[in-house]
């Protein structure tokens, strides 16, 4: 691959400081010199890096890894969906507010998708629609399970509804490492099987629950490759036949993934699955270590080892994502406008 492409990481975390945290389950942000940590309540969730908060060392970890726009994202411990439903939407309101402040004053580099309150539906559609149309933010980050709903409960249609109508991307990633998915938990089990897991079973109950079937504008954006969903569609798929339903490959196919799987010999199945129109880079920065530069060379990788056609690599390191979310004036290292 000769000269410099557009290069978009679609998966990266922010959490803006000063958020209002609280007692109990709230989280909150503690940062001390070049240190961070979030706790819930009292009791430290995960140590984190300044780049999670701080705009300047932030773009200087994308300037090291030559990554010219990301999409940031809630941490996913900020999407409150046990909370007061009131409680969960001011909550909401404040981290999407402080997350539109860094992406505006980013320069271009940062796009944004905000949280929503989806334990009420009418409050969450309402804060989608602050989000897209007052705050210049691309979608929403959702949980892969809201409280005890999965994503095809039918209480949750009107916001699918109202997310296809304001055209917002809605990126979907597990929360608290996947518990409740594998039955081991703890490392290697949460975040090696438990979210790729629970990954699976959102993207099964998005494709054979109805929710693509009846909302085919939809534009819904996987994390971590979409788990194990593309090696457990084939036996998936074959079930949901017997039961009638014929329309599956179309349906996996309108998902967009991440390429986040660690391995340049899985990018091909991706690309299988999903399109290569419909994968992307996702680094989920600043959490995984040098991944930032390691997933754009993954993709080089898997060209360079003929797994990937220059073509498609060109295309997921930065073509996909530039139209999934809008990139027509995403700045290049050239000063010229790139997408």
């Amino acid at each position: 691959m000769t000269g410099h492409e557009l290069i978009v990481d679609m998966h990266g975390h922010l959490y803006p400081a000063g958020l209002p945290g609280g007692p109990g389950r709230w989280p909150t942000l503690e940062v001390e010199a070049d240190a961070g940590r979030i706790m819930r309540g009292d009791t430290v969730f995960r140590e984190v890096r300044p780049a999670l908060w701080d705009l300047t060392a932030r773009l200087g970890e994308l300037d090291a890894a030559g990554i010219d726009v990301q999409v940031v994202s809630p941490v996913p411990v900020t999407l409150t969906y046990w909370a007061e439903p009131r409680q969960a939407a001011e909550y909401a309101r404040a981290l999407n507010d402080g997350l539109a402040a860094q992406v505006a004053d980013s320069g271009g580099r940062l796009r944004g998708l905000g949280t929503v309150p989806l334990q009420d539906t009418a409050l969450a559609v309402d804060e989608l629609t602050r989000v897209m149309t007052e705050l210049g933010l691309r979608g929403a980050e959702i949980g892969t399970v809201i409280g005890d709903h999965e994503l095809d409960a039918p209480s949750l249609r009107p916001f699918f509804e109202a997310a296809e109508a304001l055209g917002a991307v809605l990126f979907v990633h597990p929360m608290d490492g996947g518990k409740g998915a594998v039955r081991r938990t703890g490392q290697p089990y949460d975040f090696g099987l438990g979210m790729l897991t629970d990954t699976a079973l959102a993207t099964a109950a998005l494709v054979f629950g109805g929710v693509l079937e009846d909302f085919p504008g939809l534009r819904i954006a996987l994390a971590h490759g979409c788990g194990t969903f593309s090696l457990a569609y084939p036996r998936l798929k074959f079930m949901a036949q017997r039961g009638g339903h014929a329309r599956a490959d179309e349906l996996v196919r309108s998902l967009w993934v991440d390429s986040l799987v660690f391995d340049p010999a899985h990018l091909p199945l991706l690309v299988e699955r999903f399109g290569e129109d419909h994968v992307m880079v996702g680094t989920d920065h600043p959490f995984m270590p040098g991944q930032l530069s390691a997933a754009p060379a993954a993709v080089r990788d898997a060209a360079h080892r003929g797994l990937l056609t220059e073509r498609q690599a060109s295309a997921v390191l930065g073509a996909n994502a530039a139209r999934l979310f809008g990139l027509g004036d995403a700045p290049s290292p050239t000063g010229d406008i790139a997408g």
